[in-house]
């Protein structure tokens, strides 16, 4: 019986990552919020490090690198999936969850690209609770400088900082709706429903439990809007080590999604 190996044709390495990156367009002076998807790959020589190093050494120069490091684990209770928590524990899970704290809290969710990145010198953290964001590079302090603890991703955040200074999204094996930038479109849209989330927070009398309102949040159709872009001729592609890395403005796909959900997804009770 033959033992059947199976065998890397096409290593990912930090120099050929680089060199994808250039083909798309990008200088390593943009401003780029980063999602991957590690498993896209087929095999990247040092993993995780690996692709963290590219995205640094090629940006080193003005450029910023902006991730998304949201804690998962650090919400209400009774909206949790996956696993779902027993009504009658609510209350206990809600006291045990630790507060946020942007050098400890858990970050797992969000992949191991966003564990490594965020724990490289210089990298600078939002403050909000849930919907953190991490940020390195020329902007990063102006990006992540104050996250509003309502409406975390709407005008007074990264995302709204990312449109302003015209920056870009970078998708590594990952699709639309991966863009956590494109949430701004919800806020401008008025297309979704108010609720309220909580957070266990950081006090000066110790840990407190903290309410705060937001959007129902969606990102779903976000492929659909990816899908239009891409007809528009707004979205850059390549492949490397069969992934496809994607690169598009973030203010021309948030736009375009206001522009998708003003015409198909009106609430006239928020108008």
């Amino acid at each position: 019986m033959t033992d059947m190996k199976q065998t890397v044709s096409d290593p990912v390495t930090k120099e050929n990552f680089i060199q994808a990156l250039k083909s798309l367009g990008i200088t390593g002076n943009q401003i780029l919020e980063v999602h991957t998807q590690m498993s896209a790959f087929g095999y990247v020589v040092g993993g995780a490090r690996t692709i963290v190093d590219g995205l640094m050494e090629l940006c080193a120069d003005g450029g910023t690198i902006l991730m998304p490091s949201q804690v998962s684990d650090n919400s209400e209770p009774a909206d949790w999936e996956y696993p779902a928590i027993e009504p009658t524990l609510y209350k206990e899970v809600r006291n045990a969850i630790p507060a946020y704290d942007p050098n400890y809290s858990d970050v797992h969710y969000m992949g191991s690209v966003v564990e490594n990145f965020r724990l490289r010198e210089g990298v600078v953290t939002s403050n909000h609770p849930r919907y953190s964001y991490c940020a390195w590079g020329r902007y990063a302090r102006l990006l992540c400088n104050h996250q509003s603890m309502h409406f975390p991703l709407a005008d007074e955040s990264p995302t709204a900082r990312l449109y302003e200074l015209k920056g870009y999204v970078l998708l590594i094996g990952c699709d639309f709706d991966s863009t956590t930038c494109m949430h701004l479109a919800e806020y401008r849209s008025d297309c979704r429903p108010i609720g309220i989330e909580g957070a266990k927070v950081q006090t000066p009398d110790g840990e407190v439990w903290r309410k705060y309102l937001n959007l129902q949040l969606d990102s779903d159709i976000f492929n659909k809007v990816g899908e239009i872009m891409k007809k528009k001729n707004m979205v850059r592609e390549t492949m490397l080590g069969g992934c496809k890395i994607t690169l598009f403005s973030a203010a021309s796909a948030i736009d375009e999604a206001v522009r998708y959900f003003d015409k198909t997804m009106v609430y006239d009770l928020y108008r």
